[in-house]
């Protein structure tokens, strides 16, 4: 519980879509809602509208890429804000590039943000969980976490070491009751940078079929749900898709 006697949840790389209706998704079932990227000034606005709707929200200025900052968040919340009963770790980084095309720095530069990030991440969830007993440790996957399509070696390489990552965390951590599961998002996400790109691609976006694309709140509804199972049910990996999406 944090000092208010309510829950704390920390979500890492809390973007303008996915990870900000995750902090106003858990903000409207009473938790203090944590949250981190890398230019924390950007989440203002974020934190505004959960005071303004009743729920309580931090900011942070957190490069999960880097050890310091990890550890220096973690604790800053587990002194001033409370115990964290959920950490979810919903940092991006897919691009996509040729084989050929694909530096050394763009292939390092993604493995530390999807893969690396994720190990400090729930290492340092781990270490404050463990000898509570407690607590629930999400990851955000995507369909390169099962499959490395044409273009996307960085980013399914990446993918794929984050999901061996939460799969040997949640053996060795499930009998410390610590619920750990990776969520596969099968789908393009309804923002306005997945629309630019659709319609660059030709296909006109405002075409297709109502539910087509996969709304942020959708994916926040999905990581509650996983929040609420009880440890006799958890599920370690659930992977959600639109009704139309091709698999």
């Amino acid at each position: 519980m944090s000092q208010s006697g309510s829950p704390a949840v920390l979500v890492v790389g809390a973007g303008d879509f996915i990870g900000a209706e995750i902090g106003k998704r858990f903000a409207r079932e009473g938790f203090v809602v944590c949250l981190g990227r890398r230019n924390g000034d950007k989440l203002a606005p974020l934190v505004q509208e959960i005071e303004a709707a009743g729920g309580r929200a931090h900011a942070y200025t957190l490069d999960a890429r880097d050890e310091s900052s990890v550890q220096a968040v973690f604790a800053e919340i587990e002194d001033n804000v409370g115990p964290l009963a959920t950490v979810i770790f919903n940092v991006g980084a897919n691009v996509r590039f040729p084989l050929q095309e694909t530096t050394s720095r763009v292939f390092r530069k993604v493995w530390e943000m999807a893969c690396f990030a994720g190990f400090l991440v729930g290492r340092e969830a781990a270490s404050y969980m463990a000898p509570r007993g407690t607590g629930s440790i999400f990851f955000t996957g995507a369909t390169a976490s099962m499959r490395g399509a044409s273009g996307y070696a960085a980013f399914a390489s990446a993918k794929f070491g984050l999901r061996a990552l939460a799969q040997s965390m949640a053996r060795e951590l499930g009998p410390q009751n610590i619920h750990v599961a990776h969520l596969v998002i099968d789908s393009a996400v309804d923002t306005a940078w997945v629309r630019e790109r659709i319609g660059a691609g030709g296909v006109d976006v405002a075409a297709l079929p109502e539910d087509a694309l996969m709304r942020p709140a959708s994916v926040a509804e999905a990581y509650w749900q996983l929040h609420c199972q009880t440890r006799d049910a958890w599920t370690f990996e659930l992977d959600i898709r639109p009704f139309a999406e091709t698999w």
